[in-house]
């Protein structure tokens, strides 16, 4: 049986941590910053876990190296 593809578009988007989980950027960052605190806007820069309710899904979409 062949190997399974990477999602190409899940590849671009997350990232994966040497222990298994996933890294992803956060949503509600690209426009429309006026109407979020100084304190949401500080925390939603760079990355953040995926939630483990998630993870099982993105493993098959992004096999280990």
């Amino acid at each position: 049986m062949p190997k399974m593809k990477t999602k190409s578009a899940a590849a671009k988007r997350f990232k994966r941590t040497a222990k298994g989980g996933f890294k992803s950027g956060n949503s509600f960052t690209s426009h429309r910053f006026h109407g979020k605190t100084k304190k949401q806007r500080r925390q939603l820069r760079g990355l953040s876990m995926m939630d483990k309710s998630n993870v099982k899904r993105y493993r098959k979409m992004i096999p280990a190296k």
